[in-house]
This record gives structure tokens, sequence and C-alpha cells, in this order.
């Protein structure tokens, strides 16, 4: 039975049979495709058909939504927390002694 969902750009949906997340990252009418991003960051350009038949729902995005956008750094979140203190930045140099001559 195909689905009346219309495809939403950032939003997320679920697969009723496969138990997967997605994200629609692209929508275009004039080429009726749609463009979207599985939660292991593999993309897949669908037509609107294609669309229609998927099993499908809306869904809240993830817990760790990250894993979709291939974000593993805390600091590429695009906020400005940090651990990273300033002394950091020069102690690995402290570490290295040359050696005597």
């Amino acid at each position: 039975m195909p689905n009346e969902l219309d495809p939403r750009i950032d939003q997320w949906y679920a697969h009723l049979d496969k138990g997967q997340r997605f994200y629609v990252i692209a929508f275009d009418e004039e080429q009726n495709t749609v463009e979207v991003q599985h939660f292991d960051a593999d993309i897949e350009e669908l037509s609107l058909d294609e669309w229609r038949d998927l099993n499908i729902e809306l869904s809240e995005e993830p817990e760790n939504w990250t894993g979709a956008l291939d974000i593993a750094e805390k600091d590429d979140l695009g906020t400005g927390v940090t651990d990273t203190k300033g002394s950091d930045w020069t102690e690995p140099g402290k570490d290295y002694q040359p050696p005597n001559k």
C-alpha cells in the first residue's frame, strides 16, 4: 500500500519493515526525486514512485543523530563547547627531549 507522506527536508522517517531510520536531505519536485541519508551515512536517491512504495512513518530523530551526519567529535557539532585548554596545545612539545650530544 503506497504511503501518502510527502518528503520533507530534514525530517526523520522510519522503515516499518526494516526498523531503520533515515532523513530527507533533498527533494527535487521538477525531477521527482528524493535524496535520503541513512543513519549509517549512506546516501540514496529515490524516484517519487519509489518513495511512495516505502513502508515508512514519520519518526523522531535518533538519540544519537550524529551517526547519520558522520560527526565523530564533539567539536564538530558546531557549538563552542570544548574541553581543550590552551595549555593542551603546547604540552606535546614539552614531551620531546632532544638527545644530548
